[in-house]
């Protein structure tokens, strides 16, 4: 039963990073980052319940009140300040972006049939979903421009590695989980502070437009 419900949960976040891939609306990108950071919560907690695992069901609880709730609440105020609600003009259109993010979630999973930790039934399922989300992330950081975007491509990332530790081990220290808590949360404030300054600078949240600094 548990490990059903934590493959639901791991699939359910897949469905929201492929959303993202085809979702201009910077709205609506970071309710599905939030989104995502919840099933995680929600996935950390069973897990921590099924085996007894005390600092699981911390680092669940971590998850959902900075990842799920005040990181989302934080970029919708940073969107809303800067007045820029729309990913325009992607490097890559939507349909062709969400074609090759099929093909990579298909890599993700072949990957994952080769680890040794596939043949433990769930970890194999999980393990496959936490690598399909790294490479959709990094899809997302290459071919997104706008910074919002960018940074919750990066914040994808550090969910599947969370996803890939909790699934596949016994998952990491609560010391390192706190760590990295604490990294996401610094490097959120460090780069909402530097989307500001972009637009004051460019009045765009357009990437590209740091190249002009050159010279």
């Amino acid at each position: 039963m548990v490990q059903d419900f934590v493959i639901l949960c791991a699939a359910g976040m897949l469905v929201s990073v492929l959303l993202m891939v085809g979702q201009k609306a910077l709205v609506v990108a970071i309710r599905l980052y939030g989104v995502q950071s919840l099933l995680l919560g929600v996935l950390a907690g069973a897990l921590g319940l099924a085996g007894h695992r005390s600092h699981l069901l911390v680092t669940a609880v971590l998850t959902l009140v900075l990842k799920a709730a005040l990181i989302p609440w934080f970029l919708l105020r940073v969107i809303d300040r800067v007045g820029i609600r729309r990913e325009i003009q992607p490097y890559l259109n939507v349909p062709a972006s969400l074609i090759l993010c099929l093909g990579l979630t298909v890599v993700g999973y072949r990957l994952s049939v080769g680890m040794a930790a596939a043949r433990q039934g769930v970890p194999h399922q999980v393990v496959g979903v936490a690598l399909s989300m790294v490479l959709v992330g990094l899809f997302l950081m290459a071919t997104r421009r706008k910074a919002i975007t960018q940074i919750l491509a990066l914040l994808t990332l550090e969910n599947a590695v969370f996803l890939a530790a909790v699934g596949a081990t016994v998952g990491m220290p609560l010391v390192v989980e706190l760590g990295i808590s604490f990294d996401v949360i610094l490097a959120v404030l460090v780069l909402g502070t530097l989307v500001n300054r972009i637009v004051d600078r460019f009045e765009s949240m357009d990437t590209s437009r740091l190249s002009s600094l050159r010279g």
